[in-house]
């Protein structure tokens, strides 16, 4: 079974900063690509970033491109999203996910098979 457990999420304001990890197992961290996705309220989940399994790949949605950065430890089990720059809109649920294929399939469109329960990020202003 596939467990994803994310953390970090939180309340900050407007321009501030806030980092994202998410945990799995080792064969999970060995598998799959690795991502976050976010849902809005009101609106649908949306990709967000994904990394390949040997970190060499990273995709950002253009609506954090240059603002958010995900990466991934494979020794820890660990992947994170920083986050930097953050308006209202970045107020979502935020997803870790995990998925076969190519980093780039999330953000054309596929559905990662395993979602962790969510974080929630919420940006006042």
């Amino acid at each position: 079974q596939v467990q994803l457990v994310e953390s970090g999420g939180g309340v900050v304001q407007a321009g501030g900063s806030l980092r994202l990890s998410c945990a799995a197992s080792e064969v999970v961290f060995r598998t799959y690509v690795m991502g976050w996705f976010r849902q809005a309220p009101g609106k649908e989940r949306e990709f967000v970033a994904s990394i390949s399994r040997n970190a060499r790949e990273a995709i950002h949605a253009d609506s954090v491109k240059g603002r958010f950065t995900i990466s991934r430890d494979n020794a820890k089990n660990l992947m994170y999203l920083q986050m930097s720059s953050l308006s209202p809109e970045d107020t979502a649920i935020y997803y870790c996910t995990a998925g076969r294929g190519l980093a780039v399939d999330y953000n054309n469109g596929r559905t990662p098979d395993y979602w962790g329960q969510g974080t929630q990020v919420t940006v006042s202003s």
